[in-house]
């Protein structure tokens, strides 16, 4: 039980950390060159890591990458890809419009969302400490949407965060995503299927950016090596967290620990973009940082 919380742990932060980064990165070429272009080029360069993963382990290491051996399996992981590519959309969007040190946190409660989907579906034996952590999380959230002013006055209403509306919405569709994968790839071999999934993911986001007649390839010089790592931090937190579904049955630790890649974002965010919160909005974001960390403690 100690290796497999062990393993649990490790992806959780490993999904963590690449989402953090990730997100700050994309905030810098969304500015640029708007949020479709940055999604896609961010993408196929994930795809490009995942695909020298894959040879690596097929023609340096003498390993077999596992296929899924029928149709039904196929299907289901192009749902999973183009259903991720929505959430990004949304999210992105949502950080084209706002600000992503406010964004970032919003979005990084589905992880509590994923808690209480596996407690009331599958029964997941839950301590102290994640009601606390989901209460908690509900707390910040509020905080981060409240308009203070109003509140003191008597006249309680919800700020319009600029991109809340997209980040929320997508907060909820990664919140079942993410129960789902966790069960579709218990056991699996996660680098392939994390592959295709990937790769299912990005063709869908190019096919809409065709649609939309989005130009991919206005890009300054300048933008490249973030498009670039984009594509390898997500990839890390990807392989991170499918490595830990499939090989321990932890599912809060990983979900809730990765989760929580708000906090380096947020970090980045402020040293590098001088991005600027209100106090009671900054409060906000660390409860529901502080309500994740909180809700891993099982």
């Amino acid at each position: 039980m100690q290796t497999e919380l062990l393993v649990a742990i490790l992806a959780g932060l490993g999904g963590m950390l690449g989402w953090g980064f990730a997100d700050f990165f994309a905030k810098k070429t969304i500015d640029q060159i708007g949020d479709i272009a940055s999604l896609a080029w961010g993408h196929v360069f994930g795809t490009l890591t995942l695909l020298t993963m894959v040879f690596y382990q097929m023609e340096v290491r003498g390993k077999e990458i596992a296929l899924p051996e029928n149709p039904q399996t196929w299907i289901f992981m192009i749902i999973f890809g183009v259903m991720q590519a929505l959430i990004y959309f949304l999210v992105y969007k949502g950080f084209g419009k706002g600000q992503v040190g406010l964004l970032s946190p919003v979005f990084a409660a589905f992880s509590g969302i994923t808690a209480v989907l596996s407690i009331v579906f599958f029964g997941e034996i839950i301590g102290g400490y994640l009601l606390v952590g989901l209460v908690t999380i509900f707390i910040g959230i509020l905080l981060v949407n409240i308009d203070i002013k109003a509140f003191f006055s008597r006249r309680l209403r919800f700020t319009r965060i600029p991109g809340f509306k997209e980040v929320a919405f997508a907060t909820l569709m990664a919140g079942l995503w993410t129960l789902s994968w966790d069960v579709f790839i218990g056991g699996a071999d996660w680098l392939s299927y994390t592959f295709f999934m990937y790769s299912f993911m990005t063709f869908a986001i190019l096919v809409a950016s065709a649609v939309q007649r989005v130009d991919l390839f206005a890009v300054k010089s300048s933008i490249w090596k973030f498009l670039i790592l984009i594509g390898v931090c997500e990839t890390f937190a990807y392989l991170a967290i499918s490595l830990g579904y499939s090989a321990t049955p932890r599912t809060s630790v990983v979900a809730l620990l990765s989760g929580a890649f708000s906090l380096p974002t947020i970090i980045l965010a402020r040293m590098f973009l001088k991005e600027k919160i209100t106090l009671i909005q900054t409060v906000g974001s660390l409860i529901i940082i502080v309500g994740i960390m909180m809700l891993s403690v099982l």
